[in-house]
């Protein structure tokens, strides 16, 4: 690989691995496994959350010599057999995050990860409230459970000169533009994006919203989108470098310009 100052994460998310997709999940995966230094999946990763076919996602990245990082969707969790997906993944090397965080040895930089899924919650003139019979209330104090999840791991990777937030679900909705606003509240949860303001990391990275928008902010920090459906193509990927994000994708529909966002 050439050297570079800066890191290089490719990210993806809603791959929807199944046997139908094999074939191009593990070209995919061995052609970007040599430009980038980590891969970041925001989650559906399987098309209906069964272990088998998590099994496709597994061998693509069995032998990678770089750090593959996902959390789960709400696919992975549609057979209710997340723990198994989980084994499988993990049984390739694939850290999964779930209200966690890890430092991963990106050559002289460590990076920092805080991954959870996420959940529902919407967003201004959508938002679930905590009020009204239980089942409405366990919502909402499930999304209060995964913002807090990302609060105590970007504090326990605060010393790391790099720190991205990795979701399925989306904390802001400037990336879910484009999709129906009947179903933004089950996009995401701007509560979410609240440990985001008071940390700021230098990049968020999400997906789920198959018809939304792929860049948006936080305050000053980027927020990809990065459905594969939006993006268009199999990666997006990003060069950190002294504080600074630039989106340095092939074709992408964001357009060629590279944008570069400081975060103070």
């Amino acid at each position: 690989m050439t050297k570079r100052a800066g890191i290089r994460v490719a990210a993806a998310g809603d791959i929807h691995c199944s046997e139908e997709n094999r074939a191009a999940v593990a070209s995919a995966f061995a052609e970007v496994a040599g430009g980038a230094d980590a891969i970041l999946l925001a989650g559906d990763l399987t098309t209906y959350g069964e272990p088998e076919q998590a099994e496709v996602l597994a061998d693509a990245c069995r032998d990678l010599q770089i750090p593959v990082v996902t959390v789960l969707g709400n696919h992975d969790w549609h057979a209710n057999r997340a723990e198994e997906v989980v084994a499988v993944l993990s049984s390739a090397g694939i850290v999964v995050l779930d209200r966690g965080w890890t430092v991963l040895d990106c050559g002289e930089t460590a990076v920092g990860v805080v991954g959870t899924k996420g959940f529902v919650g919407g967003f201004p003139d959508s938002t679930l409230t905590d009020f009204g019979e239980p089942i409405l209330r366990a919502v909402y104090a499930e999304t209060t459970d995964e913002a807090e999840a990302l609060e105590r791991g970007l504090e326990a990777v605060a010393d790391c000169p790099v720190r991205i937030v990795l979701l399925h679900y989306a904390p802001t909705s400037l990336t879910i533009e484009g999709e129906s606003p009947g179903i933004w509240p089950f996009l995401g949860s701007d509560r979410l994006g609240r440990p985001v303001v008071e940390h700021r990391p230098h990049l968020v990275l999400h997906g789920h919203a198959h018809a939304g928008t792929y860049e948006g902010f936080i305050g000053a920090v980027p927020v990809y989108n990065v459905s594969l459906s939006v993006m268009g193509r199999d990666f997006a990927i990003f060069e950190l470098e002294d504080g600074a994000v630039r989106d340095v994708s092939p074709r992408s529909r964001a357009g060629e310009t590279q944008r570069r966002k400081e975060v103070q």
